[in-house]
């Protein structure tokens, strides 16, 4: 049986057989929340893993993801990239900059998912930025199957005579979800040299990508650190099944394309893949108390933005789950931020009050 040591040599070797256009500034940090911690009782130890570090157009998880995904694009000589997103995705953003970067050109397929939107939410925050980056953008009503227009989108490209790249969602692939990998390769080094034992790590989960790479990651590594994702679309039994299908395919890829040895056959079991879906609210974007009071106590206490479609409802979980003592005393629990603070613009409404900045005059 591998050890540790040949475990981490091996996916560091694997890692490098794949094409990568670097982009992110790595590592993110990895720092100690201790006024949250205080604040929720002391007995747990909270630590944040900042990925809205990375440093692509306002930071953010995606980065990581498009290194591997726009080294696959450039690999195959592609001139163009496309993607999908909600209105206000931080994916779509943090693909119109990586394609910048890489002189591609770039299409943006958004669905308008949130219903009722306002004008900040219509033009703000993401939407600016993605803009300003130089996207071209096209735009489809909420339930469009959008697999189905990014197919098209590509087929359209090549009649025209380009070599398009067609990015999943979120970036949310085997390709992608490499980004993960590598940061669940980061996150073992870093509490290494810290001398510090981790617990568990708990992220917001979308597309998949994220918490598919860490469980292939941590599989790699055969380490037994838990991975808690919690969801901000689907339902717990959903999350978890389409997390567990690319966690195993991102695993399939390291060992059979990317020449990964050891650490295992390549089935990840079933049950390393949790998900919960109670923080949801009432669908995807739209704003619950839970996520509100999560992003305020984060800034007011941390001086740390979390944004209110991922982070926030991420951390409304993981605020949750230390209130419910789900987690033993002395006990050192990592929140990676997924990034996405551009967003917080699109939601002034749902998030300040008014009447408390006149009071405090």
């Amino acid at each position: 049986m591998p050890n540790k040591k040949t475990n981490e040599k091996n996916l560091v070797a694997a890692l490098s057989n794949a094409p990568r256009f670097p982009l992110a500034h790595l590592p993110t940090p990895l720092q100690p929340l201790p006024r949250l911690s205080r604040h929720l009782g002391g007995r747990v130890h909270l630590w944040m893993k900042r990925d809205d570090c990375t440093g692509l157009a306002t930071g953010g998880n995606k980065a990581r993801k498009l290194e591997f995904l726009l080294g696959d694009a450039l690999a195959h000589n592609a001139d163009m990239v496309i993607t999908p997103g909600a209105l206000q995705s931080n994916h779509v953003r943090q693909t119109a900059a990586a394609a910048a970067i890489a002189g591609l050109r770039y299409e943006a397929l958004y669905e308008h998912r949130v219903a009722d939107a306002d004008a900040d939410y219509a033009s703000s925050g993401n939407v600016l930025l993605t803009r300003l980056l130089g996207a071209t953008r096209r735009d489809f009503p909420a339930a469009t199957d959008m697999d189905m227009e990014l197919t098209q989108a590509a087929a359209a490209a090549k009649s025209r005579g380009q070599n398009p790249y067609a990015i999943a969602g979120g970036g949310s692939s085997p390709v992608g979800a490499l980004g993960y990998v590598n940061a669940m390769l980061e996150l073992m080094r870093q509490a290494r040299a810290e001398n510090l034992r981790l617990d568990c790590l708990v992220h917001a989960t979308g597309s998949c990508g994220t918490q598919a790479g860490l469980v292939a990651g941590a599989h790699a590594l055969q380490n037994p650190l838990p991975v808690r994702g919690v969801c901000v679309s689907k339902p717990r039994a959903e999350q978890e099944e389409n997390v567990h299908r690319l966690a195993c395919e991102t695993y399939t890829h390291l060992r059979e394309n990317l020449n990964l040895r050891g650490a295992g056959d390549g089935e990840i079991p079933r049950e390393l893949v949790h998900a919960n879906g109670d923080y949801v609210g009432a669908g995807y974007g739209l704003p619950t108390d839970g996520m509100r009071e999560a992003v305020s106590l984060t800034a007011r206490l941390e001086g740390i933005l979390l944004d209110p479609v991922y982070a926030g409802k991420g951390m409304a979980g993981l605020l949750d789950f230390v209130r419910r003592g789900e987690f033993a005393a002395g006990q050192n629990v990592v929140f990676l931020h997924t990034g996405g603070a551009a967003a917080l613009f699109a939601y002034r409404a749902a998030l300040v009050n008014e009447n408390e900045f006149a009071a405090a005059e």
